[in-house]
């Protein structure tokens, strides 16, 4: 078997019939639209007005949401060159963090290289895509490290996301937290991950959660905006879906699960009610909001499940960067390691997949 991968291949054809898309959905390139769902156009997330209806009308089959999750994992996968395509997918939906108290300038330039370089050269020429330009979806860092990341990946395209207002915990008064937004755009972040104070979900104060997240949507301007429930702490899946709905209506970009500083991160059950409010709120707006899964995902195998599901419940739409973010670093390792046993049959060892 050829170990050279196609530009159709990497665009993640799916070669079997357990993955085609029932939900009908795709780019919409060409026609001003993000995204497409049911064959229907939809644009870039504008909020609008908080409707409580919706939120207090949620509801959440906690046992057949566990059931439909643990199947993603037990399925018959995509396998050789279609695995390899979609391990390529992975990758440049990925956002390359680093979030540690140890992190420096020098830390922040080697993972910048590794984002614009992420897989190895030689790895890369056995496969044959050296036309793709893989690379990943963004970087990741504290606001600190802001300047340091945009000048490491100036000319490469990709975006620097910086974690803020109060990162993780969210409990810094919110002029603070709304000036930290403001100095990382400044600085030049694109992207911007928000943290929501839990306590509102827990005290069902859903005004108070609209206006903070539509607070810092203000605080963003032009950037990106990913709004982090914290869902390890917010107890049900049913808060877990409210506070999606409440982060969509105020004008999120994309919702994400973590903080990945949580006991409990990213789950498929979390993200299967996740996506399926992005869905329905899809449905209702005909706006389309990305999802970011963060913190517990390290697997090559775990970043099929994910994307999986995706594809499954909103479409290939879904399946680029614009729309779908990793927020795992330590699973680049183990899909290049994949990459690597695909073209040499063999694994390298771990110490030969440095992430910075």
């Amino acid at each position: 078997m050829s170990s050279r991968v196609t530009g159709a291949d990497a665009g993640l054809r799916t070669g079997h019939g357990a993955m085609h898309d029932a939900q009908g959905a795709g780019s919409a390139e060409g026609t001003g639209a993000i995204a497409t769902l049911y064959g229907r156009p939809l644009g870039a997330n504008r909020g609008g007005a908080l409707d409580l209806g919706w939120v207090e009308d949620v509801r959440v089959n906690t046992s057949a949401v566990e059931r439909r999750a643990a199947t993603l994992g037990t399925r018959r996968t995509v396998k050789k060159d279609w695995q390899i395509a979609w391990l390529l997918r992975a990758i440049s939906c990925m956002d390359l963090t680093t979030l540690s108290g140890d992190d420096t300038d020098e830390r922040v330039k080697r993972l910048c290289a590794k984002a614009r370089q992420p897989i190895q050269h030689e790895v890369v020429r056995k496969l044959g895509i050296e036309s793709l330009g893989i690379k990943v979806g963004a970087v990741c860092v504290y606001h600190t490290f802001v300047e340091t990341a945009v000048r490491a990946l100036e000319g490469s395209g990709i975006p620097v996301a910086a974690v803020s207002t109060g990162f993780p915990a969210g409990l810094s008064p919110l002029d603070e937290r709304v000036a930290e937004i403001r100095r990382s755009v400044d600085a030049g972040a694109r992207e911007i991950d928000v943290v929501i104070t839990r306590g509102h979900v827990f005290g069902a104060r859903w005004s108070a959660l609209f206006d903070e997240i539509a607070t810092f949507k203000a605080a963003c301007g032009s950037a990106h905006m990913k709004v982090i429930l914290g869902t390890g702490d917010l107890l049900t899946l049913r808060n877990v879906a409210r506070a999606s709905w409440v982060a969509m209506m105020a004008g999120a970009d994309f919702i994400k699960t973590s903080t990945g500083k949580e006991a409990t991160n990213a789950t498929l059950p979390v993200g299967l009610v996740m996506v399926r409010a992005i869905r329905e709120y899809a449905e209702r707006t005909k706006m389309a909001v990305g999802f970011k899964p963060a913190g517990g995902i390290r697997t090559a195998k775990q970043s099929l499940e994910w994307l999986g599901m995706m594809k499954e419940e909103l479409g290939d739409a879904w399946l680029r960067a614009e729309l779908f973010r990793f927020g795992a670093s330590s699973m680049l390792a183990d899909i290049e390691r994949q990459l690597e046993f695909h073209t040499t049959g063999r694994y390298a060892a771990e110490y030969r997949m440095p992430m910075a």
